[in-house]
């Protein structure tokens, strides 16, 4: 038995009880955007910082005080630095680069580990975290006879279930799976389903 070959089934769309496709009535349904306090903390740190260096150099010349000498430095450096210079060139790319990231970031909804579910009124949102629905998966799928282990990943595109079957058909196995993961993922109320992706096979030597 143990050198049967796999038999892998997908990637297929689950359809709803309607006959629909999951997911069709529900498109509208935006995905979370997460509220990056980690970055939007340390750019605040910097202007605050950057802010009340320069406001203590105007009140010190103000108040008729010299100046902070790396003002001065700086002024000089960038008078006899030219364009091309190695440190001119090296501080534009890094400022380019953070630019880039801050921008990436204000633009990206971020927050990939939780999915967005339908909604069942209009004023309240709900969202599952990937490994909490892949542990719903993992634990239906191992309720079928004949699984001995699974593995699921919830990804964006698909999700793919392996499993490993020590007796029974693959192929009833694989139909048994099937069937179960499909109304798994249903009852789990997701906006966007992704499809199912299932591997079956035998466990390899040593019970691998």
């Amino acid at each position: 038995m143990s050198g049967t070959p796999d038999t892998t089934v997908g990637p297929a769309v689950p359809t709803a009880d309607g006959g629909a496709t999951m997911g069709g009535a529900s498109g509208g349904c935006r995905r979370f955007w997460s509220a990056r306090r980690v970055p939007a903390g340390l750019l605040a740190l910097v202007i605050l910082a950057i802010a009340g260096l320069f406001l203590y150099d105007i009140a010190a010349v103000r108040a008729h005080r010299p100046g902070m000498s790396w003002r001065h430095d700086l002024a000089r450096q960038l008078d006899e630095r030219q364009l091309d210079d190695v440190w001119v060139l090296t501080g534009a790319a890094v400022a380019a680069a953070l630019g880039l990231w801050l921008l990436v970031l204000a633009l990206t909804p971020g927050l990939r580990s939780v999915l967005t579910m339908r909604r069942a009124h209009p004023d309240v949102r709900a969202g599952l975290d990937r490994d909490a629905a892949a542990t719903v998966l993992r634990d239906r799928a191992l309720e079928v006879a004949g699984v001995q282990s699974v593995r699921v990943a919830v990804k964006r595109k698909k999700t793919d279930v392996r499993a490993v079957s020590h007796f029974r058909d693959l192929d009833d196995v694989r139909d048994d799976l099937t069937a179960v993961l499909e109304a798994a993922i249903r009852g789990l109320g997701l906006a966007r389903p992704s499809p199912l992706s299932l591997h079956v096979r035998r466990p390899g030597r040593k019970g691998r």
